[in-house]
């Protein structure tokens, strides 16, 4: 089953039953009506201590649109500098670009100094661009008071606004933005809106497929208000899940693709790296799974869990009375990462930096189904035998699919005393807070390896939206089953659509989740919905009164 049909089914079964402590900084936010040469804003990526990655896109002629392959080559000018007004400019050069690239522009731009905010803007022959802003890393060895990101996933264009991004690039105190995949999404106009009703339409029309489909999608998104604010306001450092080629994908496929009438899966997801390299503030770099230091703060590596996978494990039914084999789970010989890169995350999660995060695109907290409805105990009675020892799986395209990688990884943070590990993670449209048990079939009298804070969806489709249940009817059933059959979730909440910011310091880690209103609203408020926070050297979440001010 797809994500929304697990969600779907979950509902209905459940009604059965850096720096120095930053201040205010100079807001810097696209103008309402960027230029025709630079309509797609600017944006910033993966600071370093010394720096940053800064982009746009130019539009030199009328005819030049994204995907088009037209339009001239065109140099175009770029400046950094330590103040807003550019008159303490610190570097500064040309760059070329033009249909080759689709008239994007990307500098890795060296040479900064560390923890610090820079400015930086373009020029495209007498027209200037947007001014952004893009606060450099502390160096490594530095004592760093606290660290503030914003953390978001899943952001539908056909579900609603990016009324989430506003409120972040309001805030004017973060250091960066985390964004853990699902950045766009890949289907055609009428197929994936919010309850299945199309807020404003994809473009291209059809599910994008070809490079010039994944360039125009692209370009789209960033055509979006909100979203040009905030990638103006700080860096982004990001990652991919699977819509941003194609739904469910895996090393050789994806479950939306179907090879031949399709084309190739392997040209389709070359092209949607090449237009993820194109349009995003990231370093152009393979593998995509990197890792950034915050001083002795923190240390952020950030996953890819798509294109080294192995094929999620079938869930579906032969026949009446015939049991899913789910065997595959515990596979080792199946992973989510790869070998190479769960090799390089257990080697990262030894660093000495305090807080190890990680950028991680799908839920690694083991979650089992609560009990099930009459019609479906006794098949799921008859799999008891072909579970794998961490229980019944609640979405095998998560970490729950690939239980072999998941406890090899936590027991390398057991046998190795490693402390201060956050799993911070998107994709699932929904808000949780949880302890990572060593052995969930026995925790809490059993220890946890580290915590998992997971953000909901900026627009796409929640439980509530799924099932089209008034908020905080039915879900609320589910997550209760939820959580006394998972003792280690602390937090969850099926419904809301909006954002997290998470603030480091070296005393705990807290999570701050706020909900909008409205998502089908360009204007909708935002309000405070509840915290969790990680004590140093604890390993569990906890709940708090309020978020950090």
């Amino acid at each position: 089953m797809s994500r929304r049909e697990l969600l779907r089914w979950s509902a209905l079964s459940g009604a059965a039953l850096l720096t120095p402590a930053v201040g205010a900084v100079p807001a810097v936010a696209a103008p309402a009506s960027p230029s025709p040469a630079f309509r797609h804003g600017v944006a910033s990526g993966d600071p370093l201590p010394d720096g940053v990655v800064i982009w746009t896109r130019v539009t030199p002629t009328p005819d030049a649109l994204p995907g088009s392959g037209s339009g001239p080559a065109v140099d175009v000018r770029w400046e950094v500098a330590t103040d807003p007004g550019f008159r303490r400019v610190v570097r500064k050069g040309t760059v070329g670009t033009g249909p080759a690239r689709d008239h994007t522009v990307k500098v890795d731009v060296r040479g900064l100094a560390a923890g610090t905010d820079h400015y930086y803007r373009f020029h495209l022959g007498k027209v200037r661009s947007p001014v952004g802003r893009a606060r450099t890393a502390p160096h490594a060895l530095a004592a760093v008071a606290r660290l503030r990101l914003g953390v978001v996933s899943c952001s539908n264009w056909q579900a609603g606004y990016f009324s989430p991004y506003r409120h972040l690039a309001d805030r004017g105190d973060l250091d960066a933005v985390l964004h853990l995949g699902d950045y766009l999404y890949e289907y055609g106009r009428g197929e994936y809106g919010a309850r299945g009703v199309d807020v404003r339409g994809h473009e291209p029309a059809h599910e994008m497929r070809t490079l010039a489909d994944y360039r125009a999608r692209h370009a789209q998104y960033k055509t979006d208000p909100d979203l040009q604010r905030l990638h103006a306001a700080c860096p982004w450092i990001v990652t991919w899940d699977d819509h941003e080629s194609a739904n469910d994908a895996w090393r050789d496929g994806a479950e939306n693709h179907t090879e031949g009438a399709e084309g190739s899966w392997a040209q389709r997801a070359a092209w949607a790296r090449q237009a993820y390299a194109e349009w995003m503030p990231v370093r152009d770099a393979d593998p995509l799974y990197r890792r950034l230091r915050f001083g002795q703060l923190a240390e952020l590596s950030m996953l890819d869990l798509r294109t080294y996978r192995s094929q999620q494990v079938s869930t579906a039914h032969v026949g009446p009375g015939v049991p899913v084999d789910l065997s595959g789970i515990d596979d080792p010989s199946r992973s989510i990462t790869g070998d190479a890169q769960l090799q390089w995350l257990k080697d990262g999660l030894l660093a000495d930096a305090q807080w190890k995060l990680v950028g991680n695109p799908v839920m690694i907290a083991p979650v089992v189904f609560p009990p099930l409805p009459a019609e479906v105990s006794r098949p799921v009675a008859d799999m008891t035998g072909l579970y794998p020892p961490d229980g019944v799986p609640y979405n095998v395209d998560q970490w729950d699919g690939y239980t072999a990688d998941r406890r090899e990884l936590f027991t390398h943070l057991a046998d190795h005393g490693v402390q201060d590990t956050v799993f911070l993670t998107g994709d699932i449209h929904s808000s949780w807070a949880c302890d990572l048990p060593l052995d969930a079939g026995t925790y809490p009298a059993s220890r946890s390896v580290g915590t998992e804070l997971v953000c909901t969806s900026v627009t796409s489709d929640n439980l509530d939206d799924l099932t089209k249940s008034p908020p905080r009817t039915t879900s609320v059933t589910v997550e209760e089953g939820i959580k006394a059959n998972n003792r280690h979730v602390k937090y969850l909440e099926f419904d809301s659509h909006g954002y997290s910011v998470l603030d480091i310091t070296p005393e705990r880690v807290q999570m701050d989740w706020f909900y909008v209103a409205d998502r089908t609203s360009p204007s909708s408020a935002a309000a405070w919905a509840a915290s969790y926070a990680v004590p140093a050297g604890t390993q569990q979440a906890q709940r708090v009164a309020g978020p950090v001010r």
